[in-house]
């Protein structure tokens, strides 16, 4: 236990003392001597008042951490620490009347700070999934975020609670989901929600992943391939050099860009990594030869995730990101059996992904990684990473010579072929584009002479 930061971590509720506790995940923190990025603070009568004598006393922007005061959740102390969720984030800590000088003593009425020792997750009450049905959710983010156990008993609530998780608004269970995404390593919060059976109440889509079989390229079932992929998504975000070389850093810089609901592009490809082979159980046939398939799981998964996404509330690029890399997930494996590709080949299958090109190209990357089943060679595995190595080196080359500008403009195209402005127009431009990537149009007369061949085809 870390005395000095839990000390650090209180001292700035001095002007408070007597009337507010430092509660919650902030002194499990410090506790823990982890970094403190946000405090929550017990308020025994006005809150508001007592923001405002904190702001006063410190000033705007000079605590160390963003603090939210509320009032006590009950009558007294004891009464709020019972209604929280688990033990080890129902632990309280006086605001210091001597200026923080002293140790701190912790309030642990529920065993909190034995609970930390042992590194173990036990509820407080064993209504607790009940009285807010996030804490579903919450449980295995944490499990994976601390590296603790969760208690049997804890456990056993969640998998008879499970089937209540929607009672909570889309929204909350999205924020705690999007917590499970930006963590190190996704996967492992998501095994847990298999064990305690609610990855089957959020999607029982993915539940009916569980055990079922594929073909003899993979090596494991479709849920069990499918935490795979997320943990290398994750890897490959971490460090994507082991599959791009030597275009690692500009697809590192890609994925830690923000991307929607606080999430970078990397981190929000666990989403999609999750949710990529959502439909296999409605799409399963068996030919005659007996061959397993799931024709058009990639399209019918991208509704499905669309429905989920919008169930749960996100924004809108997150959820069409999503949406895209579903959708996307399986062409650039097409592809490997077609090389070698020409720049025309490539840019229309960047064309197709965009304005994803990098993160479905990972995800695909991710998908090969996770599937090595014995009628699987390493040779095809290398190959298909041979090419998403050089789809996304052509990625970059087009990104670096910008945008394509047509040598002549719409209208004038328009007007040279005597034609009204509409939607044929928007067609002609883009197959207009793609000569010029491939060098086949140079000029205004290049130009012109393949609008007026295009509009006899």
């Amino acid at each position: 236990m870390s005395d000095g930061a839990l000390r650090d971590a209180v001292a700035p509720l001095a002007p408070l003392a007597g009337e507010a506790w430092a509660v919650g995940g902030g002194v499990r923190d410090a506790l823990l001597g982890r970094a403190v990025a946000d405090l929550d603070v017990a308020v025994a009568g006005d809150a508001a008042a007592a923001a405002a004598r904190l702001a006063r006393a410190h000033g705007a922007g000079r605590l160390p951490f963003a603090v939210d005061l509320t009032p006590l959740q009950g009558p007294d102390l004891e009464a709020d620490l019972a209604r929280r969720d688990l033990t080890v984030n129902a632990i309280a800590v006086p605001a210091p009347a001597d200026g923080g000088r002293e140790p701190p003593r912790p309030v642990d009425p529920h065993g909190g700070l034995r609970d930390l020792d042992a590194r173990r997750l036990r509820l407080v009450s064993p209504e607790a999934f009940r009285t807010d049905p996030v804490r579903l959710l919450r449980l295995p983010r944490l499990a994976a975020q601390l590296g603790f156990s969760v208690d049997p008993e804890a456990a056993s609530r969640a998998r008879a609670d499970a089937a209540g998780l929607w009672r909570a608004p889309g929204e909350r269970l999205a924020d705690e989901l999007l917590r499970i995404a930006a963590l190190p390593r996704p996967d492992r919060a998501f095994a847990l929600m298999d064990e305690l059976r609610v990855l089957d109440a959020l999607a029982p889509e993915l539940g009916a992943c569980r055990g079922l079989d594929q073909s003899p390229y993979h090596h494991r079932d479709v849920l069990g391939h499918t935490l795979e992929v997320v943990e290398h998504a994750a890897a490959l975000a971490a460090d994507p050099e082991p599959v791009f070389r030597s275009q690692a850093p500009r697809v590192a810089e890609a994925l830690g860009r923000p991307l929607a609901d606080g999430l970078t592009a990397g981190q929000a490809l666990a989403l999609p990594g999750l949710l990529h082979d959502m439909a296999k159980p409605a799409t399963r046939a068996v030919t005659p030869q007996g061959r397993v398939t799931f024709m058009g799981h990639d399209r019918l998964g991208a509704d499905m995730a669309d429905a989920l996404m919008r169930r749960l509330r996100v924004s809108t690029r997150l959820r069409e990101f999503v949406v895209a890399c579903v959708r996307m997930h399986l062409p650039l494996g097409f592809l490997v059996h077609r090389q070698p590709l020409s720049l025309r080949q490539i840019d229309r299958y960047l064309r197709a992904t965009a304005p994803w090109e990098v993160e479905i190209i990972v995800l695909s990357a991710a998908d090969r990684l996770a599937t090595r089943g014995p009628r699987t060679s390493e040779s095809a595995i290398r190959r298909h990473l041979v090419l998403a190595r050089e789809v996304m080196a052509v990625h970059f080359r087009l990104a670096d010579r910008g945008p394509v500008r047509p040598p002549v403009p719409g209208d004038a195209l328009a007007a040279e072929l005597g034609r009204r402005p509409g939607p044929w127009l928007g067609e002609l431009l883009e197959a207009l584009r793609e000569e010029q990537v491939v060098g086949a149009v140079r000029t205004r007369d290049d130009a012109l002479r393949f609008a007026r061949e295009w509009a006899r085809r």
